[in-house]
């Protein structure tokens, strides 16, 4: 209703509620009465509210990217959780990242020797004929003698990660004392090691980032020779881990590597161990790119293995094998009339992406297809099944399981599998297409928040090399979100209390709890925010002059009451103008009204973290927002 004063018009109060989710389909004016752009704030029961917190799931460090995260109870109930990064692969225990990557190979004692390079240089080069490591390796010395000087034995015999590569037989390490100090060589440091060191390599290391073309620079360093062209193949790509119980016991399976597998009952402080090792081992897989088990029936299942041939394995990659083990079995991999090992080959696409353990089914995508494999029992064992062969998947990690259905990531949109495979409509889609840097998409993984009901994806954006952003659709009310936040991997709440993340790279990366109070680990939460599309008078007919803001929104956490958040209005004349803040107001708990100035065409209503504002005002709470009234009447058409 309008009550004319003078020559204008006042119009009541305006509550204001816009519809839940972000729609970046059209143009910000285009979604009036809508959201248009948002950052760590979720929409629950349709109503925006800032994101919980992050804190470190303990004080330690681990080394290299974290991309996969599997969490299991043993059989007397402790809790594991394994890790799997570029460089190392780590179970963790009581608040302890135990290294259990396994062993690549062991030298015989005298085969490893040391040189200096120099005084006052912590460079040392050692030899080791067909080392076959690459940079970034980790090597354990033991038995190796003082050089002479500086470099004792205690500095000698230890782990060391390889600095650069010489040449096939030769590499280089910085000595380094045990608190990880360097130390320079002296005159003295003369001698070779001695006659008695060995040096236990382990795996090789992947990349932190993913290669898709051939040149220079493809693989990890000492992969080619020295200004020559490399390939990229499965084996020197973006490192990947799959993992999954069998049993209180973990299978281990570095994307394009060997499988292995890690005994609990031998404790954290034992390495895992390649399956073809194992006692009784009968031509297991040497490679796949990724494993899975069967928990029902307890095969266990390798895609992309490496196939028989005649009395032995290949060795390399088929990258449309499906293999699996014989029931209830680790060791027995070669189908006869009284097992139930086998392997299928698919026939769509031009390689397994990844698969995912779904309800009564393993789904397995290729780049082009989707297959259901389904255990039938004898004499086939598992049946597969073509589903669609229009749509494949963006990533190896991009599948998540969600209450009703199976949901991922293709490189043209987001999909749903229910016994059907549907496209799931994305207000949001064309915006993280174009915002998607797709020679890293590799990287890209799904994640669930169940506390919530959200599914979504990390993804890296155009101007990152690595994931930096987030997508996020709420299955029950049919809305989308999207914002900035860098996590590497992530596993929902189950087995812990919280959902874990990890973030970094390095030397220095870190396990943290999500949604675990408001903060970021201690700090204020950055570019917390939401923002309306534009909201006119008239369509535009009439400028409007808001004079008052009513809040409705409501703070909760552990300090509340001496929390503080910004009112800011953004106005302009038309459409193609940019936008201009044209009154910021602070809200508190106590806050029952806000007066403010402001007057044109179109008018954009944010709420922000206030960034500018001391850490006692921006910590220990979030917030909620409601039905907002605006205070607001048609100033004239000039």
């Amino acid at each position: 209703m309008k009550e004319k004063t003078g020559n204008t018009y006042k119009m009541a109060l305006q509550k204001t509620l816009f519809k839940p989710g972000i729609n970046r389909e059209g143009t910000d004016y285009s979604n009036e009465g809508g959201w248009f752009d948002i950052n760590l704030v979720r929409f629950r029961k349709g109503l925006p509210e800032k994101f919980g917190g992050w804190a470190k799931e303990n004080l330690n460090t681990f080394l290299g990217t974290c991309r996969a995260l599997h969490s299991w109870v043993s059989l007397g109930g402790t809790k594991y959780l394994g890790l799997g990064t570029t460089w190392k692969y780590y179970i963790e225990e009581g608040a302890t990242f135990n290294d259990v990557t396994p062993i690549r190979s062991t030298t015989s004692a005298g085969d490893v020797t040391f040189a200096k390079v120099g005084n006052g240089d912590a460079t040392i080069t050692v030899t080791d004929t067909a080392h076959g490591a690459v940079a970034n390796d980790f090597v354990t010395y033991s038995g190796a003698a003082s050089l002479g000087g500086n470099i004792t034995a205690t500095v000698l015999n230890q782990e060391y990660q390889i600095a650069t590569i010489v040449n096939a037989n030769s590499y280089t390490i910085e000595a380094k004392d045990t608190n990880g100090d360097p130390v320079l060589a002296a005159a003295g440091d003369s001698g070779n090691g001695g006659g008695s060191t060995v040096g236990a390599y382990q795996i090789n290391t992947g990349l932190n980032v993913y290669v898709p073309s051939t040149g220079w620079g493809v693989g990890t360093w000492g992969s080619s020779t020295w200004g020559s062209a490399a390939a990229a193949s499965f084996a020197n790509q973006l490192r990947l881990w799959s993992h999954d119980a069998f049993g209180e016991d973990l299978v281990i399976n570095p994307r394009a590597g060997g499988v292995y597998y890690w005994d609990t009952s031998s404790g954290v402080t034992t390495r895992a161990v390649d399956i073809t090792s194992l006692s009784g081992a009968n031509l297991a897989p040497t490679v796949g790119l990724q494993t899975i088990v069967s928990d029902i029936d307890r095969h266990v299942i390798v895609l992309g293995a490496d196939p028989i041939v005649g009395s032995a394995r290949t060795g390399s990659v088929d990258p449309l094998l499906v293999a699996f083990s014989s029931q209830e079995s680790l060791t027995d991999w070669e189908p006869t009339a009284t097992n139930t090992a086998g392997d299928i080959r698919l026939s769509s696409g031009s390689q397994i992406v990844g698969g995912l353990r779904a309800r009564q089914e393993i789904l397995i995508w290729t780049d082009t297809s989707l297959y259901s494999m389904q255990f039938i029992g004898a004499p086939f064992t598992f049946g597969v099944n073509l589903i669609n062969e229009n749509v494949g998947m963006i990533s190896p990690n991009a599948a998540i399981n969600a209450p009703d259905g199976v949901y991922w990531m293709a490189r043209d949109g987001f999909y749903k599998y229910a016994g059907a495979v549907q496209r799931v409509n994305c207000s949001v889609l064309n915006y993280v297409l174009d915002d998607l840097n797709t020679t890293q998409s590799f990287k890209i993984f799904g994640f669930s928040n169940k506390e919530f009901n959200e599914i979504g994806w990390f993804y890296p954006s155009g101007s990152s090399d690595d994931i930096d952003r987030y997508v996020v659709y709420n299955y029950l009310e049919n809305v989308w979100s999207i914002g900035e936040l860098s996590r590497t991997a992530w596993l929902d709440e189950g087995i812990f209390d919280n959902p874990l993340a990890t973030h970094g790279s390095g030397n220095s990366s870190i396990l943290y709890n999500q949604e675990d109070g408001s903060d970021a680990d201690g700090s204020p939460m950055d570019n917390v925010f939401i923002e309306s599309g534009d909201i006119d008078i008239d369509e535009g007919e009439q400028f409007g002059f808001i004079s008052r803001i009513i809040p409705d929104i409501k703070f909760f956490g552990s300090t509340p009451t001496s929390g503080q958040i910004n009112y800011v209005l953004k106005t302009r004349n038309y459409p193609g103008e940019s936008l201009t803040t044209s009154s910021t107001s602070d809200v508190t708990s106590s806050t029952t009204q806000n007066f403010v100035r402001t007057r044109a065409r179109q008018m954009v209503f944010r709420v922000q973290s206030d960034d500018d504002a001391n850490t006692a005002v921006r910590t220990g709470f979030k917030w909620r927002l409601g039905a907002n009234r605006f205070d607001i009447r048609t100033d004239g058409r000039r």
